[in-house]
């Protein structure tokens, strides 16, 4: 009877872990949405964005813009949960006045957005700040701060990029490989099938096939396996916040990004045009920062830090540095946040007080 009773716990106890999974990975799955984890309020609600200000209260000096990525994924990535922010981060070290790209996901009137589109209302915000600002550009944001930059050089202070493609010829990343690989009517094909857009569910579905094996399987053998571990069940819901609610891109938009910077790389060979003029690279002379990860393999380390090769930046304005970990990682992993992203927080303050008179 004993052994019987051993038996009927263990298997009552399995059963309710099996429930708890279930539920758990339907959660994870389907039931979460992005939060913001640092206080803040919008400051101005434009068609491309909502501006986020996570300013202190008695900041001064500067803006200092996180230009958020703006490819298939919401900005909170920018401040990922309490104890991963690179926006706690950057306030934490300085950067008192900050501001973040918090783009929107795309309706059905906004599926001719352009590139320009955004390029101006970036400039209505950097207007509004009071005319200049300090630029962090992450993934595809990057490339944007960049154009931003090549097209008002008077308007950036300093540019960082962290993860950025700039030069896409070079590396031999997956975005990189479909890009050259896939003809552009494939990519034309899946905004017409999502209307005028794409589809956030056809981006992450792209997401996922870079690493299958670990999108279809290893994480819900893991989160079975952590079921009872709270801190474990804690970080996968964080993450699937994110990661899990995809966000829809304008279909002109997406489309000028695949042909101009990952097909023809135009950004870094001067024929991208903006609002109306071809950009140079060349007129970015302003300090700029490069960030880059050693196993990033959406942007690779040369795409961003071949970015000198380009730039008009004095050598002894640049600076970069090759960080360990992938691409996700530059923007929310512990140890990225913890070293290198103090280390720019510094720089970028001390450029603004050699500014000073």
């Amino acid at each position: 009877m004993h052994l019987f009773e051993m038996w009927m716990d263990e298997g009552a106890h399995v059963s309710s872990e099996i429930l708890s999974f279930a539920a758990e990975a339907y959660k994870i799955d389907q039931g979460l949405k992005p939060v913001w984890s640092t206080p803040n309020t919008v400051t101005l609600e434009l068609t491309t964005m909502h501006l986020r200000d996570f300013s202190a209260s008695h900041a001064e000096g500067l803006p200092v813009i996180i230009d958020a990525p703006h490819a298939g994924h919401s900005a909170t990535i920018a401040d990922f949960s309490p104890r991963q922010s690179l926006v706690r981060t950057l306030k934490k070290h300085g950067l008192e006045r900050l501001y973040v790209t918090d783009w929107k996901s795309a309706s059905a009137e906004m599926k001719f957005l352009s590139i320009d589109s955004y390029l101006e209302e970036m400039n209505v915000v950097i207007d509004d700040l009071g005319g200049q600002a300090h630029l962090i550009g992450l993934c595809q944001g990057g490339w944007m701060s960049a154009a931003y930059a090549a097209r008002f050089p008077g308007k950036v202070r300093t540019l960082t990029l962290a993860g950025s493609p700039i030069d896409t010829a070079v590396g031999d990343g997956k975005v990189k490989e479909l890009a050259q690989t896939l003809p552009l009517h494939f990519y034309e094909d899946l905004v017409t099938a999502g209307g005028g857009r794409l589809l956030g569910k056809f981006m992450l579905a792209g997401w996922k096939s870079m690493h299958p094996t670990d999108q279809y399987l290893n994480k819900y053998v893991d989160l079975y396996t952590h079921i009872e571990d709270k801190a474990y069940v804690q970080r996968a819901e964080e993450f699937a916040r994110w990661y899990e609610s995809p966000v829809d891109l304008p279909g002109t938009y997406y489309l000028q990004a695949v042909q101009w910077i990952f097909k023809e790389n135009r950004l870094a060979l001067g024929n991208f045009v903006a609002l109306g003029r071809a950009l140079s690279l060349k007129d970015i002379t302003i300090p700029v920062y490069l960030l880059a990860g050693e196993e990033d393999d959406i942007t690779p380390p040369p795409q961003v830090l071949n970015a000198d090769r380009y730039l008009g930046t004095p050598a002894q304005a640049l600076q970069k540095k090759l960080v360990p970990g992938g691409h996700i990682g530059l923007f929310m992993a512990h140890k990225t946040l913890e070293t290198a992203w103090p280390e720019i927080a510094q720089w970028i303050r001390a450029q603004e007080r050699a500014e000073q008179p």
